[in-house]
């Protein structure tokens, strides 16, 4: 089995409290547990110590983001962790810098990575329904997948060296929500990936 750090990026709000965020993060939390592996979880809202994070990062096999899309991107208290965690993790923690070496400084940009055989999976939420993506007919995304609105998420990842697995999504979930069906895929999709 292995140890998978989940890190759920909500950032509560009046507009939106994060119980479905939350209730994914229990969920996958629950169901890793019953297959055996070992799970650590950790919130925006908790007192973060970017020397733990890193060693959060270290001890995982896999890491799971579990995020709303707030203005096509991750919330902004993701992106802080990310400034703080992931920057102090580039002298070796997650990456050797950027690849590149003074012999070759136009090369291998992003090739620095120190998690090789370390995995990660999104699990996104969005307001906009399933259909407004991977369709060019359609007016904001223009025939785009989630994966290619997360592409920055998945490069930053990558710049780390660690693979990708499938992308988990509910859509529609403020106005069409289809709450239980989410669950139920979201259970299978774990049970396929884990």
């Amino acid at each position: 089995m292995s140890n998978v750090f989940i890190i759920n990026a909500h950032q509560p709000s009046d507009f939106s409290p994060g119980r479905l965020n939350g209730s994914l993060v229990d969920q996958a939390k629950g169901i890793l547990q019953s297959k055996g592996h070992t799970v650590r979880v950790v919130t925006m809202q908790d007192d973060l110590d970017v020397a733990e994070q890193l060693a959060h990062f270290e001890w995982a096999d896999r890491v799971i983001v579990q995020s709303p899309v707030n203005w096509m991107m991750i919330p902004w208290s993701f992106k802080r962790y990310m400034d703080d965690v992931f920057t102090a993790g580039m002298g070796g923690a997650l990456c050797n810098m950027d690849g590149r070496s003074s012999k070759s400084p136009k090369e291998n940009y992003g090739t620095g990575g120190t998690l090789t055989n370390k995995k990660y999976m999104l699990s996104l939420t969005f307001n906009a329904p399933k259909e407004s993506f991977d369709d060019p007919k359609e007016y904001l995304f223009e025939g785009k997948s989630v994966d290619d609105l997360m592409f920055p998420m998945h490069c930053n990842f990558r710049f780390f060296d660690m693979k990708a697995l499938p992308t988990f999504a509910c859509y529609d979930v403020l106005k069409n929500p289809e709450i239980e069906s989410d669950f139920a895929r979201f259970e299978a999709h774990l049970n396929q990936h884990f």
